[in-house]
């Protein structure tokens, strides 16, 4: 097999692909040539924040940040000039079914400008073929208990790899290496306006930061009845769409976050965004005799 031409971060900005980022740049892993954070334009300011943070770190350790896009998805989804990709909206139909609409948000907005941006680094941009013996090693932050989300790439010019599962590390461990490093305050990454948020998020969304709280209460109502596009195009969906599971109007929800956050809870990042029916990642154990203390990585342990 021959060596990757590149070596890169799928960075979400989360707590395990950050995890990563400092694990690189502290050289506990090897450096990545870069890390690509595709922005959506709807991350809560936290996300920015810190993703602004996690630049400086980077950038003195040699390892460049990149951000792409594909535009701006709160936007996109009100427009009714733009095609919308669907987001996993819950829906409540005219005789009280209920489910919840296809999920095109995460391909459209995360995966694809990666995928592209790989493309651009090897030099054969899109619809170039990229010449076989040429590709890049993509490292995603999936954790062990999220293990059944690892997959191979489904592109011949990207291989997946997964620094954490080579570690094995749960979330907590993230966690953990994090708060010793100083980067206790690390987000989840996900919209704001994500139809995967847990009450826990909803509340402290709607106690801290009430601009964005707002905000995500004017999109609830602008979605009650589909797209913009839906509609422009004389094809208004039928029965209604909401954010929370609970199908009524954001702010008119009853939220009711768990007494105990769960350490183990996923964000949702490019490649391990929940699907709509998905059962729980299994908590696989540590191997006999591996060790998973944050404090004792050494570069040799991933490959």
């Amino acid at each position: 097999m021959t060596d990757p031409t590149y070596r890169f971060l799928s960075l979400g900005a989360g707590v395990q692909s950050s995890t990563c980022l400092l694990l690189a740049a502290h050289g506990r892993i090897p450096r990545f040539d870069a890390a690509i954070f595709s922005d959506t334009g709807w991350e809560p300011a936290a996300v920015y924040e810190h993703l602004h943070r996690l630049e400086q770190l980077a950038e003195s350790a040699g390892i460049p940040v990149v951000r792409v896009s594909a535009g701006n998805i709160r936007a996109d989804a009100l427009d009714p000039h733009h095609r919308f990709a669907s987001m996993p909206l819950f829906t409540l139909g005219p005789n009280g079914e209920t489910g919840m609409a296809r999920r095109q948000c995460t391909s459209e907005y995360k995966i694809r400008p990666i995928k592209a941006e790989v493309r651009r680094r090897l030099g054969y941009p899109h619809p170039a073929r990229v010449p076989a013996g040429m590709w890049a090693q993509m490292a995603i932050g999936i954790s062990v208990d999220e293990i059944g989300r690892a997959r191979d790439a489904d592109v011949a010019f990207m291989r997946n790899t997964f620094p954490l599962l080579d570690l094995e590390w749960r979330r907590s461990d993230c966690l953990r290496y994090l708060q010793a490093h100083g980067w206790a305050d690390t987000p989840k990454s996900s919209c704001l306006g994500c139809p995967f948020h847990d009450d826990a998020f909803w509340v402290t969304l709607k106690e801290n930061n009430p601009e964005e709280w707002a905000d995500a209460v004017a999109f609830d109502h602008a979605i009650r009845h589909g797209s913009a596009r839906a509609n422009a195009d004389g094809h208004p969906l039928r029965g209604q769409f909401f954010l929370h599971r609970q199908r009524v109007p954001l702010e008119q929800v009853v939220l009711r976050p768990r007494r105990q956050p769960d350490p183990d809870a996923p964000g949702c990042g490019p490649w391990t965004c929940p699907h709509p029916g998905e059962p729980a990642p299994a908590h696989a154990q540590p191997h006999a005799g591996s060790s998973r203390d944050p404090e004792t990585v050494s570069a040799g342990e991933v490959a």
